[in-house]
């Protein structure tokens, strides 16, 4: 490994580390700063710290290589989450920034739920922290397979024999650096390192495809190689039957209902500038997007033309970077990847940490907790969940975008139909929206126990989001038809 390489990697943890010592300094005296920054996000740091948390090590590992596999008729996930973060940013966002605020100044999306639904406030908190702890241990695991890739490709033999050595150094290392500035600066800092990582990951998602479409002769060429591997490798519907169409466009329902994503909506420091931070994020995606179909498909044109062979498609971001660029840029590319990777897994440590902090051990255990308390006691979930995902991330042979699908389906369809309507709907009841959040994780559960759901566009099955989506809302309407009459709620009397 280039000792440039290294310099480049030491600099980047040592940014982050910065970052988050600057944070602890600023907002960690109180829980609502620890867990949502003072609610005073900057519109830019707001939509990037969603875009890059967002994202993950998917989009410079998963996505890529769905592409270099299949081809681009993969595109049609990015495609339907392009569309589903927009309508996220248009139908969710304002409404959760003005009613966590309205409804007693919620800190956590459980804690929301529980006031607005004030008659099912513990059964809301409970079963809806349980769900975000449960999938977020295997979300954040995904992350952390896709670190130990990282250091099996890049860093291979550095540390000892070429193998689980190093693969596990890589989620050791990632976990370390990512543990250190979240459990110290909490959200802030978790907010703020997201904005640098967006920044990171975008200019690397730009530089990637040009460099490699130059040196292979330029798109036309590119083209020419894909077409030659398969005359269909280009084709948007290549291989498509409607159950795949359908299992790739609906992962946007996903947004409505992921719980890291959704939490900075509630941060933002105004509504107001909820649509300039909706113009940022949208704009910053769809470059990010474009990108990672560039490395994949260019990817696969200059491996088929210098007869590189590659056994984990997940690994062309990282074979690109090491291949084509000086020691000091690889060491900037292997940074933007690292960066994908942990923004995502900070997000979603201090989410699970939250709810574990807010709608357990306040609730439970120490309900006059002060608030230094309470934000140690943050600081340990942050560890204690981490631990469990890196004995979970274990098997080097996990694919990142196998992971994350799982865990992105159960929160679309636990949440989100429980966000959407509970924002938008008046009529809704707490026995509905305990229906509709109970149902949605066990059918999306059940699913994948009983091999229904897909494997990416070739699965034989239908994606466990769509069952899943459709029966929470369902159950979350017929509920809250027949259960209409209940007491008001305390705190829209408040308003009024």
């Amino acid at each position: 490994m280039q000792t440039g390489t290294l310099i480049s990697l030491a600099l980047y943890f040592i940014l982050m580390i910065a970052i988050g010592l600057y944070a602890w300094r600023k907002s960690t005296d109180s829980s609502e700063g620890y867990l949502l920054g003072g609610r005073d996000l900057h519109p830019a740091v707001a939509a990037l710290s969603a875009g890059a948390s967002d994202m993950s090590g998917w989009l410079l590992l998963g996505l890529p290589g769905a592409l270099y596999a299949a081809g681009l008729v993969e595109a049609w996930i990015g495609i339907g989450l392009f569309i589903g973060a927009f309508a996220n940013w248009i139908i969710v966002a304002p409404r959760l920034r003005a009613q966590t605020v309205e409804y007693g100044n919620a800190l956590t999306i459980p804690e929301f739920l529980a006031n607005r639904f004030p008659d099912k406030a513990i059964a809301l908190r409970v079963i809806s922290a349980i769900i975000i702890v449960l999938f977020f241990t295997v979300y954040t695991a995904a992350g952390l397979v896709g670190g130990g890739k990282l250091f099996v490709t890049s860093f291979a033999g550095l540390f000892g024999d070429v193998g689980m050595s190093d693969y596990m150094f890589g989620i050791w290392l990632t976990a370390g650096v990512v543990l250190a500035y979240t459990m110290v600066g909490g959200f802030l800092a978790v907010s703020l390192t997201d904005f640098v990582q967006g920044c990171i990951m975008v200019v690397a998602l730009i530089l990637m495809p040009i460099v490699v479409m130059t040196g292979d002769g330029g798109p036309s060429a590119v083209a020419e190689t894909l077409r030659g591997i398969d005359p269909e490798f280009l084709s948007l519907t290549n291989g498509l039957s409607i159950i795949g169409f359908l299992s790739a466009i609906t992962w946007g329902l996903g947004y409505f209902g992921q719980p890291h994503i959704i939490v900075r909506f509630m941060a933002v420091r105004s509504v107001a500038a909820v649509a300039t931070a909706r113009n940022i994020g949208m704009s910053w995606m769809f470059v990010s997007l474009i990108g990672a179909l560039g490395v994949g498909l260019a990817g696969r044109a200059y491996a088929q033309r210098n007869g590189i062979p590659l056994e984990d498609p997940e690994t062309i971001f990282i074979m690109l970077a090491d291949t084509l660029f000086h020691p000091l840029i690889t060491g900037f590319l292997l940074a933007a990847l690292l960066a994908a990777i942990m923004s995502t897994i900070s997000s979603q440590l201090l989410v699970s940490s939250s709810s574990l902090t807010e709608d357990f051990y306040r609730l439970f255990l120490r309900k006059n907790a002060s608030e230094r308390e309470t934000v140690n006691v943050g600081r340990v979930c942050v560890l204690l969940v981490a631990l469990a995902a890196i004995l979970i991330a274990r098997d080097p042979d996990s694919e990142v975008l196998g992971l994350v699908s799982n865990a992105w389906a159960g929160f679309g369809a636990a949440f989100g139909p429980l966000i959407v309507l509970s924002l938008t709907w008046k009529r809704m009841t707490g026995a509905g929206a305990v229906a509709g959040l109970v149902t949605g994780a066990a059918v999306v559960i059940a699913w994948i126990a009983l091999g229904w759901n897909a494997s990416f566009l070739g699965g034989e099955g239908v994606y466990e989001i769509i069952p899943g989506f459709i029966a929470a809302w369902l159950a979350i309407w017929g509920v809250s038809k027949a259960t209409s009459v209940g007491p008001a709620n305390p705190y829209r009397a408040e308003i009024a």
